[in-house]
């Protein structure tokens, strides 16, 4: 009977070890595929290249953060995606908030609104896309 309970108390530590591997590396393989979307980058490029924003925060260095999966300010899905990036220069952090819409001709992704949000409450307004002019 003895035998029986180790093997047991053997194969509950086996399965609790895989399956928090296979958390671990589902959590690290969605974070690498935001990193890697477009809207994601979008995003980034325009904080790195706005002055204020980043003399604000003391970048470089900047260091990003992995995104909360589980905030709700994080959406996305086939033509809209919203996120909230936790973002750190030297002085300070804060969050910074994009929001992207996909042309479904060509394919890509296109900004609507980037803003920095810091840890003060300092919103820095880094883009928004202009409304269109029609022409009649």
């Amino acid at each position: 009977m003895r035998r029986s309970v180790n093997l047991l108390q053997q194969m509950a530590i086996f399965v609790t070890v895989v399956t928090g591997g296979g958390c671990g590396m589902m959590y690290y393989l969605m974070q690498k595929n935001f990193a890697q979307s477009e809207y994601y980058r979008l995003a980034l490029q325009q904080l790195k290249n706005h002055s204020t924003a980043m003399a604000s925060l003391g970048a470089p260095p900047l260091k990003v953060h992995n995104i909360h999966l589980s905030d709700k300010q994080n959406r996305m899905d086939h033509s809209r995606a919203q996120l909230k990036i936790p973002v750190t220069g030297s002085k300070t952090g804060g969050y910074l908030y994009s929001a992207s819409t996909r042309d479904t001709l060509m394919n890509r992704w296109h900004l609507q609104q980037v803003h920095l949000q810091l840890k003060d409450g300092e919103i820095i307004e880094i883009f928004t896309k202009s409304p269109e002019t029609k022409t009649e």
